[in-house]
């Protein structure tokens, strides 16, 4: 029993070293990558653009979801007009990001693994090498660039979304009052607040495109390794965006 625990964690660690290694790679050749600005703009339109259905219409059902468990919570304590601060909080410092890092994950991530694992599998990496490029700053780097610059994006889409569901259930639904509702956000929703979600939003963009590259890069050859990898992509980004979600929020505070 003890030998198993022992083995999954080494394996574990050995997976997290390398990550953490092909991340720095991917690192030092990202300033070379924006000398081919079409690439990069490409790739942030297949992560972003393509994302923004599923972005919004989950934005808007958790923002309209908020407002009505927030005005039942607040309605015990007679604080109805604060519904604006309590979703904008909810939304900027914690939901927008992290259900947009999940959402992410599963849709661009996916893709992005399935994409260079399919590369890999009909050896389309191994025939660039032998043309002497670089499959690592020709294919990865721009489709990690890509998903960089999306995340903080979608997820400032999926708060504004949210904040305009939280709205139209609290406001016009349960009949709070308009102006109390914007400016109370307005008053209590500071720089420190907006800072920590970009922080997070940036942390998860980072950290989700470079699992998903590294599984496509590295998935076995195969139907079977592919679609390991993929499945791989989405579990690991949920447990990792959950981690360092705690850790910067205990950072913040």
């Amino acid at each position: 029993m003890f030998k198993e625990w022992w083995n999954s964690l080494s394996e574990s660690l050995i997976a997290a070293g390398a990550l953490v290694r092909f991340l720095f790679r991917l690192l030092i050749n990202s300033p070379r990558a924006f000398l081919r600005m079409d690439l990069i703009v490409q790739q942030t339109y297949n992560s972003g653009a393509l994302s923004l259905v599923i972005i919004m219409l989950s934005g808007l059902f958790v923002g309209m979801v908020l407002g009505l468990q927030g005005y039942q919570l607040l309605q015990r304590f007679g604080s109805e007009e604060a519904l604006g601060t309590a979703a904008a909080i909810g939304l900027v410092k914690e939901l927008g990001p992290v259900v947009t890092a999940l959402l992410f994950a599963g849709r661009a991530g996916t893709a992005l693994t399935s994409e260079l694992g399919l590369m890999k599998a009909t050896d389309q990496l191994s025939a660039m090498e032998m043309m002497a490029v670089d499959p690592i700053r020709r294919v990865v780097v721009p489709r990690f660039l890509g998903g960089v610059i999306a995340m903080p994006l979608l997820a400032a889409i999926f708060s504004m979304v949210g904040l305009y569901g939280a709205q139209l259930v609290g406001v016009q639904i349960m009949g709070v009052d308009s102006g109390s509702f914007w400016s109370q956000m307005r008053a209590s929703v500071g720089i420190v607040d907006i800072s920590e979600g970009i922080v997070k939003s940036c942390v998860f963009g980072i950290a989700c495109s470079a699992i998903a590259v590294y599984q496509g890069y590295y998935a076995a050859p195969t139907a079977e390794g592919v679609g390991r990898a993929t499945t791989s992509t989405v579990v690991t980004s949920a447990v990792v965006v959950l981690f360092l979600d705690y850790l910067i929020t205990a950072a913040f505070l």
